[in-house]
């Protein structure tokens, strides 16, 4: 599927109401930076140099991404204003509503892509005789 514009409460006609729903959820959160910083913050809350090294991020990407997330209601900043002054990031209620969908992604990735990257280790150990 390519991009499209999704206007809320108005499903694509192409579309389920219940498919629209996991595209609008996937448009929001499935960005790699989004998903490597929600996935991040789950161990608590980062300093924005943390997270920095943490993701590889560039100081712009991770920027623009936390910025995002704190847009949407993903993400808390904090700003500590003592000496040093350092911004804080922590996960939200609806942030931390995502736990389960990481386990849940990571148990079927186990799973598929495990069993997936088998079979291309053997295709290519085969290829190799």
């Amino acid at each position: 599927m390519g991009a499209r514009p999704v206007r809320r409460g108005m499903p694509d006609e192409r579309y389920s109401e219940e498919a629209c729903h996991v595209i609008d959820s996937l448009e929001q959160i499935g960005s790699q930076w989004r998903l490597i910083v929600l996935h991040d913050l789950q161990e608590g809350e980062k300093r924005f140099n943390e997270l920095k090294r943490s993701t590889d991020a560039s100081s712009r990407t991770l920027s623009r991404v936390l910025d995002d997330l704190q847009e949407m209601g993903f993400v808390n900043r904090r700003l500590e204003e003592e000496s040093p002054v350092a911004t804080y990031y922590s996960l939200t209620a609806k942030g931390e509503s995502l736990f389960p969908v990481f386990d849940a992604i990571e148990q079927w990735a186990e799973e598929w892509l495990a069993e997936d990257q088998e079979g291309v280790e053997a295709v290519g150990s085969l290829a190799d005789t």
